[in-house]
Formats: C-alpha cells, sequence, structure tokens
C-alpha cells in the first residue's frame, strides 16, 4: 500500500529562525516561545538601531541583550557570527550594530583565547564601510575597554583606512566635531598608505599634519579635490557668491569637494535658490529627499526640481542608496510641495523591488496595537514600527493576486484597497487600534487563505485563545515577520509550515516564494540567489 510515495507528496522546508520547545510569557504577559540564540540575535539585529528603546525595553536593556548574545556565539559559533555582521553592515544596512557587534566579537574571542573561525582583523574589516566608521569602531572600544588597543582591531581598522580615505572622504568626515580625526586614527592604528594608491601617503601625512599643526598644514599638489577645496576657501565673501551664480559654479563645487552643509557655512549667508541649485547636482540621492522642503522653501526653479525629480525616482539609484522604505514614507510625508508627491511614491515602488507576488488567497494582518506605536524607528526618523508595518503589509497585499489586508490590535477590521492603488495612499486608511490580540485578528479574519503573513513585533498580551498560529489548519503556511527583535515570539518557528523572518527592508520577503517551493530558507548572508 503506498501511503507515503505518491504524486501528492512534497518536501516540509525549513527556515531558520527556530523556536526550542520552551513556552515562555511575552512582555504583556502572553503566552509565548523561545527561540534559540541565533534566532534571538538576527531578529534584534535586524530590528536593532542602537541605543533606541521599544515599548518594552530601553534602548541600555536591548544593547546589552544585543552584546551578550553576540560575545556568546562569538565563542561558541564565530563563523556564523561573522557572517551576520558582515551582511548586517552590508544588504541589512544597519550600520552601528554591526559596528558594535564586530567590536564585541573580538571582545569576547579574545577573552575566552579562542582561535578558530574568521579572523578578528577580517570582521572588523568587514563592518568598516564608510569613512566615518574608523573612528565610530574606535570610539565605542575605548568607550567600553579602554584606551589600549589589541592588535587585531588596529590591523582590521588599518585595512579599512587604506580601502576608504581619500581627499572627498576627509573634506566630508575630517571635521572638528569628531572625538577622531584621521589623523589620531592614523597615529593609533599605524596605517600604511596603499601602494596602489600613490597619493595616499602625502593624504596621510596631511591628515596628520592639519589635525596636529593646522597653521602650517600645506596641501599637497597631489590632491586635486584638496587644492580646489583650498582655493575656495581662500576667497573673500564677496567673492564667494559670485562661485555660485557663474557658469561653471556648479562644477567648481562638485570638483571641490563642496557638500551642502560645507557651502551653507562657506558662504556665511542663506542657502538660497542660487546656492541650492549649485550644489543640486552633486548631492546624492538622500541629500535630495531630506531636503525636499529646503527646496521649496529657498524656491529652486520647476527645471531643477525636474532634475532632482528624476534623481530621487531613479530605481538605480533607488537601489545604490540602500535606504528603507520607511524613509520614503517620512519624506512623503513631510514634503510641502506635491511636486515631489509622485516622485517619492516611484522611489518608495522601487525600494520595495523584493516584494513577490504571491499566487492564490493571502491574509495579510498588520500589527497596529499601542506598542508598535510608542517608539521611533531610529533616532534621526518620526515613523514608528506601526508606519513599517503598514508599508510591507500593504505593498504585500496589492502584489499578491487576491488579498485581504486587516489591521489589528485589541480589534480588527479590514484595510480596503483597490488594484493599482500606490501603497501611500492605503498606508493613510490605517489607524491605532490598542492593544495587541493577534489571536482574535486571525480566527476572525482567516477564511481557507492559501496562507497567512502577520507583520508585528509578537508581544501578544491574549492568551485565552492560545497561539495565534494554531487557528490556522497545520498545511496552510504562516510567516510571522517580526519588526521589533524582542526575545520571545508568539508562535513556534523553524518547521511545519510555521517561520518567522524579520528586518526593516523588503529583502526579507525572499523567505516566502523559497519555502513554498519546497526549498529550504537559510540565514541571508548564506542564500545562494
Amino acid at each position: 500500500m503506498a501511503r507515503f510515495n505518491n504524486k501528492a507528496a512534497k518536501a516540509q522546508p525549513t527556515s531558520r529562525v527556530t523556536s526550542t520547545g520552551r513556552v515562555l510569557r511575552t512582555h504583556q504577559g502572553g503566552l509565548g516561545r523561545e527561540r534559540d540564540a541565533r534566532s534571538e540575535l538576527f531578529l534584534l539585529a535586524v530590528a536593532n538601531f542602537v541605543s533606541q528603546q521599544t515599548f518594552y525595553e530601553s534602548g541600555e536593556a536591548r544593547d546589552d541583550r544585543f552584546a551578550a548574545l553576540v560575545r556568546e556565539l562569538a565563542v561558541t559559533d564565530p563563523s556564523w557570527t561573522a557572517g551576520l555582521l558582515d551582511w548586517l553592515r552590508g544588504e541589512g544596512n544597519l550600520r552601528t550594530a554591526s559596528l558594535v557587534g564586530a567590536a564585541e566579537y573580538v571582545k569576547a574571542r579574545l577573552d575566552a583565547g579562542a582561535t578558530d573561525g574568521p579572523a578578528n582583523r577580517q570582521v572588523i574589516a568587514s563592518v568598516l564601510r564608510r569613512p566615518d566608521e574608523p573612528g565610530e569602531l574606535l570610539a565605542y572600544w575605548t568607550s567600553r575597554y579602554g584606551r589600549t588597543l589589541p592588535k587585531p582591531v588596529k590591523r582590521g581598522v588599518a585595512d579599512a583606512v587604506r580601502r576608504l580615505y581619500n581627499g572627498k572622504s576627509l573634506l566630508k568626515y575630517d571635521t572638528a566635531s569628531k572625538g577622531y580625526r584621521f589623523g589620531d586614527i592614523l597615529n593609533l592604528v599605524h596605517a600604511a598608505p596603499d601602494p596602489d594608491k600613490p597619493w595616499q601617503g602625502d593624504l596621510f601625512q596631511y591628515a596628520l599634519d592639519r589635525r596636529h599643526n593646522p597653521d602650517t598644514a600645506v596641501v599637497p599638489k597631489s590632491l586635486p579635490v584638496l587644492v580646489a577645496h583650498r582655493d575656495l576657501m581662500a576667497l573673500r565673501p564677496a567673492k564667494r557668491r559670485k562661485v555660485v551664480t557663474g557658469a561653471q559654479g556648479a562644477q567648481r563645487l562638485a570638483d571641490a569637494g563642496m557638500t551642502w552643509e560645507t557651502l551653507a557655512g562657506w558662504l556665511q549667508g542663506p542657502m538660497d535658490k542660487e546656492a541650492w541649485e549649485a550644489v543640486i547636482p552633486s548631492m546624492g540621492a538622500m541629500a535630495l529627499v531630506r531636503n525636499l522642503r529646503n527646496f521649496d522653501k529657498a524656491g529652486v526653479s520647476d527645471e531643477v526640481a525636474a532634475q532632482v525629480a528624476a534623481k530621487i525616482s531613479d530605481p538605480a539609484e533607488v537601489a545604490r542608496s540602500r535606504q528603507f522604505p520607511f524613509r520614503y514614507l517620512a519624506a512623503y510625508q513631510h514634503a510641502p510641495s506635491l511636486r515631489w508627491s509622485y516622485p517619492l511614491e516611484q522611489a518608495l515602488g522601487h525600494s520595495l523591488a523584493n516584494v513577490p507576488a504571491l499566487p492564490g488567497r493571502t491574509l495579510v494582518l498588520v500589527d497596529r496595537s499601542g506598542s508598535m506605536f510608542y517608539s521611533r524607528l531610529s533616532e534621526r526618523s518620526e515613523l514608528n514600527r506601526a508606519d513599517a508595518a503598514a508599508i510591507f503589509g500593504t505593498a504585500l497585499a496589492l502584489r499578491a493576486a487576491d488579498a485581504d489586508l486587516v489591521e489589528f490590535g485589541t480589534t480588527s477590521k479590514r484595510v480596503e484597497f483597490s488594484a493599482g492603488e500606490s501603497v501611500l495612499k492605503v498606508i493613510g486608511r490605517f489607524g491605532d487600534l490598542g492593544g495587541t490580540n493577534t489571536t482574535e485578528a486571525v480566527r476572525k479574519h482567516y477564511r481557507k487563505h492559501d496562507r497567512v503573513l502577520i507583520v508585528t513585533d509578537e508581544q501578544a498580551a491574549y492568551s485565552q485563545y492560545g497561539d495565534p498560529t494554531e487557528q490556522v489548519p497545520a498545511h496552510v503556511p504562516v510567516y510571522t515577520w517580526n519588526l521589533a527583535g524582542h526575545s520571545v515570539g508568539h508562535g513556534p518557528s523553524g518547521k511545519g509550515n510555521r517561520h518567522t523572518f524579520g528586518g526593516l527592508s523588503d529583502a526579507a520577503f525572499r523567505m516566502v516564494p523559497l519555502l513554498e517551493n519546497a526549498r529550504d530558507a537559510d540565514w541571508p548572508w548564506a542564500q545562494a540567489g
């Protein structure tokens, strides 16, 4: 009798965020599932803007939990932890968490005398990808562990310095506001110039000179950006405005590495229409997005505004900027002019490129409880996890073949939308629904859907109906997308059609098609594609 080997037989895929089997309590007192250490660290890492508190945890408590998990796994599972940190700074696009993690990784392994796994020097270098980050890592290390720098830290930072330091980076990041200037870092790590960059020796010497002897430091002729910048800075204030308004003004500013922040101080006056129009061509996409209000206030021309709109909505620029989707929602909410609405709508759409077009019927539940509204996602954002959840849930519903979109808290209700609507329009229909009764929301709205996806912080208080994922038949996949990284989940994960993933970008959606094609979903840095 053929019990197993038949046409209906299908491999049961697994995912990596895994429950241990222990039942614990959520922060709100509801029943939840413990996750293993790797799963807990992954979910915390991809949702953690360091020092930002949530409704249930202070920023300090979250940082301590993050550091403790990194230190534990750096010794017990160094290859996995190094892979997480490298990915976190790269595709994960979380700078501070990766820098803190790399420092704690090295400290734990030095304390334990561990020599297996990836080299400490390599891990430090892997997370330093912007010229200000060597100083950030050194500031963190010395504030925690004193001014004595272990050799792996010195060498990893030196590797990054050779890769990252150039004339433009010195102008932008080597400022008096920094505790560690470029010259200080060079003194500490003794970085040798890259032999393939013959100008870098002069750059290093100039960085040292301008730090220790600023009155006599001489700009090397081998560094044309610095020469051009010096020449502009030497102009009398009365002549500076003529540079901005001249025919070659924009090119001269770009050649001298003038950022809009530097230009504002250099002009010793307001950033008016002419100033913005001269510097806009050399501004990056996200600098443009952050200054849309300033452009309107100064009255930049429609022609220049069209150039800005084209750049911020260009798919390649959106991909290159590697910004989280909620950044575009923030810009949309704060931009005063309608001329930016459509470009920002396009940019948001491009930033959600990984959201899959799921077949069949999909139930999407978006957590709009009080804890999701309580804290900002980062110190530079007015948005919160409720906003992020609405973005991702709406994008998924709009792209799916047939979806029901539901918001939930203490109560729950459908969010209406039409095919072809923009994410931004639909988001305006979400509200604040108080407490968190995930289980009842699933019970009320599940109607033989082919899958259920819950975007949430998983901190349900109501346990009288049991695990929210148990309200769905075992053969139907339930995907929980965790946006907060708390230690206890609302249901099991890792197998049996119950899967959890997390993060603040659309990249997490890659798991869904993999699992539905009966493929195991590995950690993001280990996925073949």
